[in-house]
C-alpha cells in the first residue's frame, strides 16, 4: 500500500474527514503540493473496497469488517496471500480491500463471528484436490478462514505460520510420534511439512479454513468441463439437445 494511503487510512481511523477539501485532508497528513494526488489515492482506496469514497456528498469512511448495514452481504477483510505449496510467502496482515459475501453463503453467521473471519489468496496448487464444501483450492481462489478455531481436528484445512511464512495445508497430529504433518492434496507431488513438537514455538495455527470462493474464470471452467461430460455420456443427440447440453 502506497504511504499516502496508509496516512489516509491512520487519519480515517482517528476522525470524520468528511466535508473537509482535499487540501485540507492533504495538510492533516502532511502531504500539502497536491490535492489531486489526495484525490486519486483516495479513489485508489475506494477501488480496493477499504473505504467509502462519496466525490458528490463527501461523505468519506473506512469501511468496517462485518455485516454491511441494511444487506445480507458480509464485508471480510483481505489480508493478502497464503501459499499452497512450499511456505515462501511471509504473513502479512495488511488490509488489501474486503470481500462481500452474503451471509447464506456462510450458514447465516452473526456479527460477532463474522469479525473472525478474513481472506487470503491462494498462491500455488497443492491444494487442488483438497475438498472444502465440493470446492478445491486453486491458485487466485479467495479462502476464508475463521481465526477463532485455533485447535482443529485431525484432517481439517488450516492456515499455519511456519517461521513467519503462511502457508494453508490438511493437519495431521501424529502423537505417536510427537509430531504434526501439514500434507498436500494436489494432482502434483508436494512433499508433507513435518513439525516436531520442539519446534512448535516456530510453528502457529492462524486459523481453519471455512469457505473457498472460486474465481469467476475457474467457475466458467467447471461449467465447461460439466457440460462437456454429460455430452460423453449422452451419446448422440439432436442439434437442439446438444446445444442445450453444451450451454449449460
Amino acid at each position: 500500500m502506497h504511504i499516502i494511503q496508509e496516512k489516509l487510512i491512520k487519519l480515517l481511523e482517528k476522525k470524520d474527514i468528511s466535508g473537509l477539501t482535499l487540501r485540507e485532508i492533504g495538510k492533516k497528513i502532511g502531504e500539502l503540493d497536491s490535492p489531486q494526488k489526495i484525490k486519486h489515492h483516495l479513489n485508489q482506496l475506494a477501488k480496493r473496497g477499504l473505504i467509502r469514497f462519496d466525490k458528490n456528498s463527501k461523505k468519506i469512511e473506512k469501511i468496517k469488517s462485518g455485516k454491511v448495514a441494511g444487506t445480507n452481504l458480509l464485508s471480510i477483510p483481505i489480508l493478502g496471500s497464503a501459499n499452497c505449496g512450499e511456505a515462501v510467502i511471509f504473513a502479512d496482515e495488511q488490509k488489501e480491500g474486503y470481500l462481500k459475501v452474503s451471509s447464506k453463503l456462510l450458514g447465516n453467521i452473526s456479527s460477532k463471528q463474522a469479525n473472525n473471519l478474513f481472506v487470503l489468496r491462494a498462491f500455488g496448487q497443492s491444494m487442488n484436490r483438497a475438498d472444502i464444501q465440493g470446492n478445491t483450492i486453486d491458485d487466485g481462489d479467495y479462502v476464508i478462514i475463521d481465526k477463532s478455531k485455533i485447535h482443529p481436528n485431525n484432517n481439517e484445512y488450516v492456515l499455519s505460520i511456519i517461521d513467519g511464512l503462511a502457508n494453508i495445508k490438511k493437519i495431521f497430529k501424529d502423537e505417536e510420534n510427537h509430531q504434526i504433518i501439514l500434507y498436500s492434496e494436489s494432482s502434483q507431488n508436494y512433499p508433507p511439512i513435518y513439525i516436531h513438537e520442539d519446534d512448535f514455538d516456530r510453528y502457529l495455527i492462524n486459523g481453519t479454513v471455512m469457505r473457498v470462493m472460486k474465481q469467476p474464470d475457474e467457475l466458467s471452467s467447471m461449467r465447461e468441463a460439466s457440460s462437456r461430460d454429460i455430452l460423453k455420456d449422452l451419446g448422440p443427440q439432436s442439434k437442439e439437445e446438444y446445444e442445450y447440453y453444451k450451454n449449460l
